[in-house]
């Protein structure tokens, strides 16, 4: 980027996938060198997810090609968990098809069966399950903050971070915060219940993320489509927004260099369609099986290298689905077809 002041959706597009761009840099470390991730967290994520496939297939009929598309795949880190999942089954292997999205280029050594492509499968090709892990979030979209007059305008920005105020909020952006982010929305769209801001309230703009999740799901005929993510709803807004950025494992304040992520929390209330549903990671992973259960004492007498590993993966499960961890974030869960249309529905 130059030093030319944009809106925050621009820029953190060029930061991120330009040319030497935070994902796209080649030979860069992609995202586990920088955050953790569920799927980097534990091999127990991608062994939940290969259990949500083999239900997705079995809904579905056993279909003659399962599609698993990992959207936002990084390194291909989750689709090469699945393959290994140490309960796979192999008749479902031979049937299925795995497509890792991703702008970045193919990592070398990448297991052969995966199709590496920067764009979705064209709309209602594929029949299975689609799983989208922290990809919305770093789906760039435009920042707005209300100025000391109340007005809620477009916050500009250069490539070091330094930011200033731009135009006022119009047209469907300003629909959108009417609808989404009603404390944010421009005083004539601003619902009569709601008072004005209050200066230096700041948000994002989603509508970026529900068009891209809306073209994601109708990548599926049939099965499902999940996405994984940082999220909130209408009713807890945070009021000073989330755009935020990490490097090296720390968060640090955004930039828009390519030197580090630019992320922001997901609006999945605003991404999903007419069958979508939200759920909490920690609900999602509870019902395919990972509780964080610590395994029983007796163990240790009987098996004590067994012992170790349960209470290994009790933790890891802990971790996972930690309410005030990663068990916190949002799963948007959408059945495409009436097949799937149970699937991850906790206590069902």
């Amino acid at each position: 980027m130059t030093s030319e002041w944009c809106g925050w959706r621009d820029a953190a597009e060029a930061a991120l996938y330009g040319p030497d761009g935070f994902y796209t840099r080649p030979g860069g470390p992609g995202p586990a060198g920088h955050f953790r991730t569920s799927v980097h967290a534990s091999p127990l994520f991608a062994g939940a997810v290969a259990r949500l496939l083999r239900d997705v297939d079995a809904a579905l009929g056993h279909p003659d090609e399962l599609a698993l598309i990992d959207v936002g795949a990084g390194r291909g880190e989750l689709l090469t968990g699945v393959l290994a999942a140490p309960d796979a089954d192999p008749d479902l292997l031979a049937r299925l098809r795995p497509y890792a999205v991703e702008r970045a280029a193919r990592p070398a050594g990448l297991d052969a069966r995966i199709r590496w492509s920067a764009r979705l499968p064209e709309p209602g090709s594929a029949v299975g399950l689609l799983f989208a892990n922290e990809w919305l979030d770093n789906i760039p979209v435009d920042v707005v903050a209300a100025d000391g007059d109340g007005v809620v305008r477009r916050v500009l920005v250069r490539a070091d971070g330094t930011e200033r105020p731009g135009e006022p909020v119009d047209g469907p952006d300003a629909d959108w915060l009417a609808r989404w982010w009603p404390t944010l929305a421009p005083e004539t769209r601003r619902p009569p219940e709601v008072p004005p801001p209050a200066p230096g309230t700041r948000g994002e703009i989603g509508r970026p993320r529900d068009a891209a999740w809306t073209r994601a799901v109708r990548s599926l005929r049939a099965g499902l489509a999940v996405a994984a993510d940082y999220a909130h709803t209408r009713a807890d807004r945070p009021p000073f927004g989330t755009l935020t950025g990490f490097r090296a494992g720390r968060e640090v304040p955004p930039v828009a260099d390519g030197t580090a992520d630019v992320t922001a929390h997901v609006a999945l209330d605003a991404c999903a369609g007419p069958t979508g549903r939200l759920l909490s990671q920690r609900a999602a992973l509870r019902s395919l099986g990972v509780t964080g259960r610590r395994p029983p004492l007796a163990l240790a007498s009987t098996d004590p290298a067994g012992y170790v590993r349960a209470l290994s993966a009790a933790g890891a499960a802990a971790e996972l689905t930690d309410p005030a961890g990663l068990g916190g974030f949002g799963w948007l869960v959408e059945p495409v077809g009436p097949d799937c249309a149970e699937l991850l529905r906790p206590g069902a």
